[in-house]
């Protein structure tokens, strides 16, 4: 299934979902050597920025994953686009809980620094499914006919010939 939010048959979401995961590991990255004391304090400014940064990011690729989500008809495919949403947006909130704590408590409590690692944590899960459900589904890719094989054109799992 090719997916409706998509620029030249490629998916706009996978594209857009690059940018939050690089900033929120970035930002754990940067709480890390700030609270290790291997750099400068403005490691712990960078983590502010990157995170915030981070949930611009994932607000914008979560309006086409809405898009391809809706256009799933129902099944196994579609509950698992359905966890994958559920768990993103819990991550987001983490990270705007996180973002608003840092902004006006002090530096030193552990909680920032363990919202983002269960953050972190959620967002490889999230990604998991959102891995399933393209390269097992085959959900937003673009068919192509092979020659001699049939299309396939459900949401089963795909099989190794």
């Amino acid at each position: 299934m090719a997916s409706p939010a998509s620029i030249a048959k490629h998916p706009i979401h996978p594209i857009l979902v690059t940018l939050p995961i690089g900033l929120w590991i970035f930002s754990l990255a940067s709480d890390v050597i700030f609270l290790m004391q291997w750099g400068p304090s403005v490691w712990k400014d960078v983590a502010l920025y990157t995170m915030g940064g981070g949930i611009i990011g994932a607000l914008l690729a979560a309006v086409p994953g809405l898009v391809d989500l809706l256009s799933m008809s129902k099944g196994p495919v579609r509950r698992l686009g359905i966890w994958h949403m559920c768990i993103n947006l819990i991550v987001v909130a983490l990270f705007a809980v996180n973002f608003w704590l840092r902004t006006t408590a002090t530096a030193q409590q552990p909680i920032p620094l363990w919202l983002s690692v269960i953050g972190v944590v959620l967002m490889f899960i999230a990604g998991w499914l959102g891995g399933e459900i393209v390269h097992v589904y085959g959900v937003t890719v673009e068919p192509h006919p092979v020659s001699g094989q049939p299309q396939v054109t459900t949401h089963e799992p795909r099989r190794a010939a």
